[in-house]
């Protein structure tokens, strides 16, 4: 099986990882890769560590040509421009996968009251599926036209906190669960910004978006509360790494009975025993980030607090691959019926 791809947003930090998977995937033929700021210029001019491995040019968006010559298109574009693309583009019969979150959230009303433009119409939201395959979703993946690709922290928090809230281990009585979350500095895209300037990043760590108002938020609490069979709410706040990539969130459970720690491992085994790319322990005594940068993995580690009866669940993740590009390609291996791991064996670069 031979799949066309196209990349549209192709010259972002999650486009250009994109296109580096795809490129060495040994299915997909690279079809278009779009970028409206680099057209016509060759892709490794902007991007030379791709010299000697592809020829492509970026190129400009003519919908009916790209599609045409596309099997499947990931659009890798800021919030609100996907949206105005995905309908025509299924209308041609190619499957999408968004990379933004135009189409994460079930709820209309709730998109348009955090991102503040509107949101897809209803029977556009009600065929994404959401992309997020190990908390049993693979069988709709499979069967999906649209996707809507998973953000970089709800990746990290949900894989973290699913076993416990599916067996319903967790006191959701005492107030919202407490999720500490740091990303690095390409979370935030290639545009220019002072906040992300090298000089106010490097030699700094800081929190951003306090108090309840950070986008991934609503996304979060949507999948969780699912998992919890109830609303739940998360007492949620970023801080910014001074890193290029990689990702990791805290999170603060109360525990509702006298758990020991092995039978919570013994429930995250059993959860996670057929998804390749969630690995679980107990026994790292320092969880970073260095252990999965660079791959499609998460790393889940487990610390019960037998004084205050908190499970503190610590979730890593690169933001750009299991937070982007390699979750994407991840979900199109489902659709098209591929081993899942196919095209992202490659494991974490250490040191």
């Amino acid at each position: 099986m031979l799949i066309r791809a196209s990349v549209i947003g192709a010259s972002g930090y999650a486009g250009i990882e994109l296109i580096r998977l795809l490129n060495q995937h040994p299915n997909v033929k690279l079809s278009y890769l779009v970028s409206e700021t680099y057209q016509a210029q060759e892709v490794t001019q902007i991007y030379p560590h791709l010299a000697h491995l592809l020829t492509h040019k970026f190129s400009s968006l003519d919908l009916e040509i790209i599609a045409k010559q596309s099997d499947i298109i990931f659009l890798a574009m800021p919030h609100g421009k996907a949206l105005e693309l995905v309908e025509t583009l299924l209308a041609y019969g190619c499957k999408v996968i968004d990379l933004s979150a135009d189409l994460r959230l079930n709820s209309a009303q709730a998109y348009t009251q955090w991102y503040q433009h509107h949101a897809a119409n209803d029977e556009i939201l009600k065929q994404a599926v959401y992309g997020l395959a190990e908390i049993g979703l693979k069988t709709q993946i499979a069967a999906a036209n649209l996707i809507a690709n998973p953000g970089c922290y709800p990746t990290a928090t949900i894989l973290g906190l699913a076993p416990l809230l599916q067996q319903r281990c967790l006191d959701l009585t005492s107030g919202p669960l407490i999720i500490d979350a740091k990303s690095g500095i390409s979370g935030a895209g290639r545009s220019l910004s002072l906040t992300t300037h090298f000089c106010e990043a490097i030699n700094n760590f800081s929190a951003y978006q306090i108090g309840g108002i950070h986008r991934h938020i609503p996304e979060i609490e949507q999948e969780l509360s699912k998992l919890a069979g109830q609303e739940l709410q998360i007492q949620f706040t970023p801080h910014l790494l001074p890193t290029p990539r990689g990702l990791l969130i805290t999170a603060y459970c109360r525990l509702n009975g006298n758990y020991t720690l092995a039978q919570i491992e013994e429930l995250y085994a059993s959860y996670y025993a057929d998804q390749f790319f969630v690995r679980v322990s107990s026994n790292q005594s320092r969880p970073g980030i260095k252990t999965v940068l660079g791959s499609n993995f998460c790393n889940i580690s487990l610390h019960l607090d037998l004084r205050t009866n908190y499970l503190v669940v610590v979730s890593t993740i690169d933001n750009l691959i299991k937070g982007a590009a390699g979750q994407a390609v991840q979900n199109m291996n489902l659709i098209y019926q591929l081993v899942e791991s196919t095209g992202l064996m490659a494991g974490s670069t250490y040191p």
